[in-house]
């Protein structure tokens, strides 16, 4: 029996149904070609073989190789997903990762930049058109905590210029509309007039190239990192910084997680929660202004 059938219908429910973007599937797919080499080296060559010894195996084997508890979660999380599929397709009759744990990651915090040197990032020179993209790219990157992704994949029709508010189509592509700030709704407006210098005529995207095309990720991520060493702000500056910042800043001010939930775009509280770790300093400090019972 051949495997392969099978992770090809997989991978298109994956992509026609869940609605999963092609970065998210090749992380799928580079999960699970690891298991099925394991199982292949293994002799087993069909599902009903796999259990949760098998499973536990390969983990363990993943885990030699060096492998953070944080991928090890995330390929058990690949293989349970594909087992469900196959079970409600009746194409296997369990699935043997589950309730099978990963080794505990050490908790990581994102890295965030402070408000000084947001301000020194965006304070370098120049009103040309590549200084007005990358300063619009950042100001609505941190004024709106976006991903990489949604940030790229902006067309002009998405922007609400009435409302300040930008429409976002995230992961799973469901749609949120997140409110941008004067300092990125000026730094568009200067942009603008560039774009439309340069674009291809049949052209949606608010962010171009000089090629006139949909600007790529890894051209944003190597003008961040250009800017960021431009500026002298001594940190491996990337996207998601900008959004684990805007996440952080607006907790300090308001500590509103359930709105942060909603302008972030997750499915679950508990990924937003990581954010509350980031300033226990100031919370302690609401604390003893505010409690009764922590003044002397």
């Amino acid at each position: 029996m051949s495997f392969e059938s099978d992770l090809t219908d997989f991978y298109s429910y994956l992509a026609s149904e869940r609605r999963y973007s092609p970065h998210t599937l090749a992380a799928y797919r580079r999960d699970l070609n690891a298991f099925i080499a394991f199982s292949q080296q293994r002799e087993i060559v069909n599902w009903a073989q796999m259990d949760d010894l098998h499973v536990r195996a390969f983990v363990a084997s993943q885990h030699r190789k060096g492998l953070s508890g944080t991928s090890l979660k995330r390929q058990l999380a690949s293989i349970r997903s594909l087992f469900n599929y196959l079970c409600r397709h009746h194409r296997a009759d369990k699935n043997p990762a589950q309730g099978i744990p990963a080794p505990r990651a050490p908790k990581r915090l994102p890295d965030t930049l402070s408000v000084d040197q947001l301000e020194s990032l965006l304070a370098f020179p120049g009103d040309d058109a590549l200084a007005c993209r990358d300063r619009a790219v950042i100001e609505l990157f941190y004024g709106s905590g976006l991903r990489l992704s949604e940030l790229t994949g902006l067309d002009l029709g998405d922007m609400d210029w009435q409302q300040t508010t930008v429409s976002v189509t995230g992961k799973g592509r469901k749609q949120r509309h997140v409110p941008f700030g004067s300092k990125a709704e000026a730094a568009l407006r200067q942009w603008l007039p560039h774009r439309s210098a340069q674009a291809d005529r049949d052209e949606k995207a608010l962010f171009i190239s000089r090629s006139g095309r949909r600007i790529s990720n890894s051209s944003i991520q190597q003008r961040l990192k250009k800017r960021a060493l431009q500026q002298g702000v001594c940190i491996s500056l990337y996207p998601h910084m900008l959004r684990h910042s805007f996440a952080s800043h607006l907790l300090e001010s308001c500590n509103d997680l359930r709105a942060v939930q909603e302008l972030l775009g997750h499915a679950n509280l508990s990924t937003t929660q990581i954010y509350t770790h980031l300033d226990f300093q100031h919370l302690a400090g609401v604390y003893d202004k505010a409690h009764p019972r922590s003044r002397k």
